[in-house]
């Protein structure tokens, strides 16, 4: 298996199997991190999530959508240094319409089902990010950038 193919794999498998990331926006005062629950479309060409309209998340988003996603799967050991990855999702937030919103609500309540509420809250936004390519490190310091053009779904 190619160096690109494991890449897709560990990416694949990161955006199904951590339920949190750490969104970065830019607002007026500079860069912005949040930790958001996020789902992810068949494809890997989009990871959803939610947030009330009066963060600054949402405010920065609103003046600027490029975003970045970090996820994940570190345990706080001295073990990550050789075991954890991280993948940063590199792309643009928007709202979804609301032809694709319940769809898409749908999925992210199959990944979430304790955030239903907060998800139907008439205060929140669903928003959309499209990604353009992920940044995978491995290892502590090995990277691999999986464009969104590369297919990353290992199944097809």
């Amino acid at each position: 298996m190619s160096r690109e193919d494991t890449a897709r794999n560990v990416v694949h498998r990161l955006l199904r199997g951590q339920q949190l990331g750490v969104l970065s926006t830019t607002g007026e005062n500079g860069p912005y991190a949040s930790l958001v629950a996020f789902s992810v479309s068949d494809d890997n060409r989009h990871l959803f999530f939610v947030t009330p309209r009066s963060t600054r998340k949402f405010a920065n988003i609103t003046k600027e959508a490029r975003v970045a996603l970090l996820i994940n799967n570190s345990i706080n050991r001295p073990e990550d240094f050789h075991q954890a990855a991280a993948v940063t999702a590199v792309g643009s937030a928007a709202l979804l319409n609301p032809s694709e919103r319940d769809a898409m609500r749908d999925r992210y309540l199959d990944k979430h089902p304790y955030l239903e509420e907060f998800a139907h809250s008439p205060s929140c936004e669903f928003l959309a990010i499209q990604v353009d390519r992920y940044i995978l490190v491995e290892r502590f310091q090995n990277v691999t950038e999986v464009r969104i053009d590369d297919e990353l779904d290992p199944s097809n």
